[in-house]
């Protein structure tokens, strides 16, 4: 069976370079799962759970807008601002980062800072969401 070339990169590093069964991102459209053959694509990510691997053996990144690309030979480019291993994730650090967003968010009046806030908030819940369910992380 041919499988895809996944590479995944943020502006710090190389996350992942392998070859996989599957990949299934959040684009702006929604969520889509690219299989060997699919057509070539090029699409706008947003914060969320980057999903690969093989039938049995999935893995997760969780990243923040960035952009996808799908080329004619099996290849696919994840490019992302941030990005973060699931199995890098830590609880202690995610908990505290929710508790710092909602802070900020009850008590700033900059709407900036209420923004930036809200977006660290949405980030912290996810990596939460994505820790507890692999159980594959760091405290």
């Amino acid at each position: 069976m041919a499988k895809l070339k996944l590479v995944v990169v943020s502006q710090e590093k190389k996350l992942t370079d392998e070859s996989v069964d599957y990949v299934t991102a959040v684009t702006s459209e929604g969520e889509i799962t690219i299989l060997p053959g699919h057509i070539p694509l090029f699409s706008k990510l947003v914060t969320g759970e980057l999903r690969y691997g093989e039938t049995g053996q999935e893995k997760s990144i969780i990243i923040s807008k960035g952009f996808l690309t799908v080329g004619n030979h099996h290849d696919v480019t994840i490019m992302a601002d941030t990005a973060v291993d699931a199995r890098e994730i830590s609880l202690e650090k995610a908990t505290k980062a929710v508790k710092e967003a909602e802070a900020t968010i009850r008590s700033t009046e900059d709407n900036r800072e209420k923004i930036m806030a809200e977006a660290a908030l949405r980030r912290a819940l996810l990596e939460i969401r994505v820790a507890q369910r692999t159980k594959k992380t760091k405290i």
